[in-house]
C-alpha cells in the first residue's frame, strides 16, 4: 500500500468524504486527485473503502481507518517530541547549595546568551557520584566542594575558597579551637551537614591529625540549618564562613587555622563544549562579584 494513499484515505474517513478532506488536508491538493488516488488505493486493495453518496465507510474502510488513525494523529505529537529531544541541554549537577541558591543567577545570563538550551539540574553531595555521572554522560558538569587531587579522567578547575569556621552561642566560654581540642574526646555535639559528604570527612580527617575525637555528630540538611541550631544552644556547629561581614544572632564565630578551605569547583570530561565553558565562566564571574574576597586565581 501506498503511504500517501493511505493518508488521504485517513483525511477523507476522518472528515466525512473527499471535498471535506481536501478543506483540511494541511498541503494544497485538488479533489480529483484525491479522489483519483484514493481510488488506486482501492484497486490495490480489490475493495471498496466507502461509500461516496451518501459517505459511509465499509466495513473494509471501517478496518483499515482503524488502524492508520492511531498513526497519523500521532504524528504531531511524536514530531514535537523529536524536536524537543533535538535541542541542545546542559546537564548540570552538584552540591544542592550552589544548585538551589546562586546557580538561578548564572542560568538566567545563559538563556540569553543561548535561547533554545535546555537545563537539566542533579544534586549530590558525594564527589564519588559526580564522578561516575561524568564518566559515562550522565552529567556534562558539576559544581561541588574539590580538592588537590583531580579525579582521573577528569578536568578541574577551582572557583572560589571558603574557610572553615566553628560556630558556639555567644554566651559560650569557648574562644579558641585549640582549646576545644585540647580536650581530645570532645564532649559537646557537633552540628554539621551529613557526616558522609565531603567536607565534612576532609574535617574530620584532619581533627584526626590534631588527636581529638569528636563522638557526638548532629546532622543538619543545610548551612543555614546548622547556624539555627547552634543559635538553639544544640551544640557547636562546623561551617564555611561566605560571607565574613554577616552577624547571625545569638551566634559567634571560632576560626579553624590550618583546617583546609571548603573549595568550590567545576569538574568535567573531555574536550568542555561552548555550553560548559559559558556555564563555568558564568559561574566565576558570580563568584567574583559576590565573594571577592574568596576566589580563586584561575
Amino acid at each position: 500500500m501506498n503511504v500517501h494513499h493511505l493518508e488521504l484515505f485517513y483525511y477523507v474517513a476522518k472528515h466525512g468524504g473527499i471535498s471535506a478532506a481536501v478543506r483540511k488536508i494541511p498541503y494544497g491538493i485538488q479533489q480529483p486527485a484525491v479522489s483519483g488516488q484514493v481510488g488506486n488505493l482501492e484497486k490495490d486493495l480489490g475493495v471498496r473503502l466507502f461509500e461516496r453518496s451518501p459517505f459511509r465507510l465499509t466495513p473494509a474502510g471501517e478496518r483499515l481507518f482503524a488502524h492508520v488513525q492511531p498513526f497519523f494523529e500521532g504524528l504531531a505529537t511524536v514530531a514535537g517530541e523529536v524536536k524537543s529531544a533535538g535541542q541542545p541541554e546542559l546537564r548540570i549537577c552538584g552540591a544542592e547549595l550552589v544548585l538551589r541558591d546562586h546557580l538561578p543567577a548564572v542560568l538566567k545570563g545563559m538563556k540569553v546568551r543561548f535561547p533554545k538550551l535546555r537545563f537539566s539540574l542533579r544534586t549530590t553531595g558525594y564527589l564519588s557520584q559526580v564522578e561516575e555521572w561524568l564518566r559515562e554522560g550522565q552529567a556534562d558538569v558539576a559544581f561541588l566542594p574539590v580538592y588537590e587531587r583531580v579525579p582521573t579522567g577528569l578536568k578541574m578547575t577551582r572557583i572560589a575558597s571558603f574557610p572553615l569556621v566553628l560556630q558556639v552561642p555567644k554566651a559560650s566560654k569557648l574562644k579558641s579551637a585549640a582549646e576545644l581540642f585540647a580536650q581530645k574526646r570532645i564532649a559537646e555535639p557537633l552540628i554539621c551537614l551529613e557526616p558522609r559528604s565531603n567536607v565534612v570527612q576532609r574535617f574530620f580527617q584532619e581533627l584526626k591529625a590534631q588527636g581529638a575525637f569528636w563522638p557526638h555528630v548532629v546532622e543538619a540538611t543545610s548551612l543555614d540549618l546548622v547556624t539555627r541550631y547552634v543559635a538553639n544552644g544544640d551544640g557547636i556547629g562546623l561551617n564555611v564562613l561566605v560571607d565574613r561581614k554577616a552577624r547571625p544572632k545569638d551566634v559567634r564565630v571560632v576560626p579553624l587555622p590550618g583546617f583546609s578551605p571548603l573549595t568550590m569547583g567545576a569538574l568535567w570530561r573531555g574536550q568542555a563544549s561552548e555550553q560548559v565553558q559559558a556555564v563555568i565562566e558564568g559561574v566565576r564571574t558570580y563568584a567574583q562579584a559576590t565573594w571577592p574576597d574568596w576566589v580563586c586565581a584561575e
